[in-house]
């Protein structure tokens, strides 16, 4: 016998309500990409940061993220949230089976790990992705820099980052040997 399970026939996408009601009592996965271009012997020779505003009006560096969706593959999270913040032709190179560098537990309590979001308790699991194609900002990212390895772990790249992602980016620099 074959069991059925009813899956909601909506997109995925909670309305805004239930997401606020949902971000207050349990924790909610995402994915953090960090995008880079690698030279021919596939060395990190390049990072890829937005330049976003906050909803307090902040101008901020950060790194492509957003949530998973029900019933969706982690591996389809991050090419789609990638080619909604880097364009249609941003060619990630993601490959078969994506295993992260690390996850990232962010609070909404300061403090309680290097990773802040003021609302909610989210679970992020981390990749370093390597785009090949041509990447624009979208959505509400206003620029995209590209930064060397070296120059994005600056403390003045830190200061220009929000939530510990600053953390993050050093740790994927770590993780792809390119961390001084």
């Amino acid at each position: 016998m074959t069991e059925t399970v009813d899956f909601p026939e909506s997109s995925g996408w909670l309305s805004l309500s239930d997401i606020q009601r949902v971000r207050r009592t349990m924790p909610i996965v995402y994915v953090d990409a960090v995008p880079v271009r690698v030279d021919e012997s596939g060395d990190v020779v390049a990072v890829g940061l937005l330049l976003r505003s906050t909803p307090e009006g902040v101008m901020s560096r950060s790194l492509v993220s957003g949530r998973v969706m029900f019933h969706e593959r982690i591996r389809d999270a991050l090419l789609r949230h990638i080619e909604k913040d880097l364009g249609p032709v941003a060619l990630p190179q993601i490959p078969a089976s994506p295993q992260p560098f690390t996850v990232a537990e962010y609070f909404p309590t300061p403090g309680i790990t290097s990773y802040h979001d003021p609302r909610q308790h989210a679970v992020s699991l981390a990749y370093v992705v390597p785009v090949a194609g041509d990447c624009r900002p979208q959505a509400d990212a206003l620029d995209l820099a590209w930064l060397t390895p070296e120059e994005a772990v600056t403390e003045h790249a830190a200061l220009e980052m929000n939530g510990g992602q600053d953390v993050l980016l050093r740790q994927a620099m770590a993780h792809v040997g390119r961390l001084t």
